[in-house]
């Protein structure tokens, strides 16, 4: 119950590990606010979990639909969500989305999606977060959901890695200029997942078999093995951290092809 009564908006919070934070915040005592899109039915399963999440039956959760890379939205979903709520105390930036495609052959409409979604989203909500933060007093917490491909290039996905590059400097940047009003901000980067939006690989063996062959500890990661690092980041036990990523991949980001040495020397 490390989290019992602050107030939690998650974007992208209807599926995966968006789904899994608002489901563990829950369990911790948080009221949560469920941010979605489109597909209403798997916003309302999730709402459906999450209250079933809850131990003593304390908190509350709420829907609310806005596209986070439309400010218009972005602004609607806040006021809504601090006039449910009475204030705000911890926004999860989770909402991301990737199209593979050989970069020579990126439209331009594809690109500005992933980048609207992935870091202008977060800056958008990032922004009311803060606004907020520094009107009521008593600092914040902001959490984005980044990717091993912050630091790991990703061939055919372009957009979606330097969407997750710039998320590592929109963590830092915003650290440093508001550590001073109380405001942490951190990212997670999470490595394989099995979440849906990898179900091309989960759902073949030898495709995943692949996948799990580059990770040092031979698996991917369950969602709510990276929900429990956005519990830890939200709570007061990471209260002297920020402005950095924690990479929960299971040593994808250790450069895994040196397990054996290859290298010259004896």
């Amino acid at each position: 119950m490390k989290l019992k009564g602050k107030n939690i908006l998650i974007t992208g919070a209807s599926s995966g590990i968006g789904q899994a934070i608002a489901v563990r915040f829950a369990r911790e005592g948080a009221n949560v606010a469920i941010n979605y899109r489109s597909g209403a039915a798997q916003a309302e399963a999730t709402q459906a979990m999450v209250r079933s999440a809850r131990t003593n039956g304390t908190g509350k959760e709420m829907l609310v639909q806005a596209d986070v890379s439309q400010q218009d939205q972005v602004r609607a979903m806040f006021a809504g969500v601090i006039d449910s709520f009475g204030s705000l105390d911890v926004l999860v930036n989770n909402a991301g989305i990737q199209k593979p495609t050989a970069s020579h052959e990126i439209e331009v409409e594809d690109f500005d999606r992933v980048l609207g979604v992935n870091l202008r989203g977060p800056f958008l909500c990032a922004r009311e977060a803060i606004r907020h933060f520094l009107a009521r007093g008593g600092g914040g917490v902001i959490l984005n959901n980044s990717s091993v491909h912050e630091i790991i290039p990703k061939p055919k996905y372009l957009s979606y890695s330097i969407s997750k590059g710039g998320m590592e400097n929109l963590t830092k940047s915003l650290a440093l200029e508001y550590a001073g009003q109380g405001i942490r901000v951190n990212a997670v980067g999470p490595g394989a997942v099995v979440t849906p939006i990898n179900k091309a690989w989960i759902d073949s063996p030898k495709a995943r078999g692949d996948v799990e062959s580059h990770i040092p500890m031979t698996r991917a990661a369950a969602a709510d093995e990276i929900a429990s690092v956005f519990a830890f980041l939200a709570s007061d036990d990471a209260s002297y951290i920020t402005g950095q990523t924690i990479f929960a991949c299971g040593g994808l980001t250790l450069y895994p092809e040196f397990r054996v040495a290859w290298s010259s020397g004896e």
